[in-house]
């Protein structure tokens, strides 16, 4: 249940976000929540290569709680960094409309 309610509101943060910048509102919300569990993975799987094959650890990968408590942060910070990228590209593209019919007939050099 809580998985639910974080999926929801990763998922309305971008949907706003998009919303916000005029790009397409549920491409992004999906994206948001395929990224977020993509990104725990790819830590869960790194983590398993580095235990098994390098450091020897010994972890128990049986255990489902300990798998979500290391991919529930790195999910999100890496939802988080999306997040961050995207609203930074989207604001430098944001193209101003200047209202060029209040200036005709004023000398180039006033504006």
């Amino acid at each position: 249940m809580l998985g639910i309610i974080l999926i929801y509101f990763i998922g309305r943060r971008f949907y706003d976000l998009s919303t916000e910048y005029n790009k397409n509102k549920w491409v992004y919300a999906i994206l948001s929540v395929v990224a977020y569990y993509v990104i725990g993975w790819i830590l869960i799987f790194i983590i398993a290569f580095l235990d098994i094959y390098v450091f020897e650890w010994g972890f128990d990968w049986e255990s489902s709680y300990g798998i979500n408590l290391i991919s529930l942060p790195a999910g999100l910070i890496g939802v988080w960094g999306m997040y961050i990228l995207l609203e930074y590209k989207w604001k430098k593209a944001v193209v101003v409309i200047k209202d060029e019919i209040n200036d005709i007939g004023k000398n180039i050099e006033d504006n």
